[in-house]
């Protein structure tokens, strides 16, 4: 289902670049800042995009809830935004922050702690 069409600032120049889904988003790979720990995927729209780059707080677009989400604002586990990248092709953005508290919902560091193949293989 696709994000509600919504008014946003986003700078035309930056919209103008990014390649979305055809349900209007763009992938968001959040890596903590100092680390270098991959810390989760969210999704953002132009307006959390816009949100993000213009508040330094870390904004994405829930699919499963339909609405706008600031990391922390429920859980007090905030992204504080240090700089936002765009990939090559459009696609993706890297967005690294200085995370406080756990960056996953279920409460670990990161979201990636399933290891699918032993390093030494």
């Amino acid at each position: 289902m696709p994000v509600p069409d919504v008014e946003t600032a986003l700078d035309p120049a930056i919209a103008a670049r990014l390649k979305r889904t055809p349900d209007g988003l763009v992938a968001a790979i959040v890596q903590e800042h100092g680390t270098g720990d991959v810390l989760m995927l969210g999704w953002m729209d132009d307006e959390a995009l816009h949100r993000t780059l213009t508040t330094g707080r870390a904004t994405y677009w829930s699919r499963s809830r339909r609405e706008y989400w600031v990391k922390g604002a429920t859980s007090g586990h905030h992204q504080h935004v240090r700089s936002v990248s765009l990939d090559c092709d459009g696609d993706a953005l890297l967005v690294t922050v200085v995370q406080t508290g756990a960056a996953c919902h279920n409460g670990t560091h990161t979201c990636f702690t399933d290891d699918l193949l032993a390093e030494d293989q």
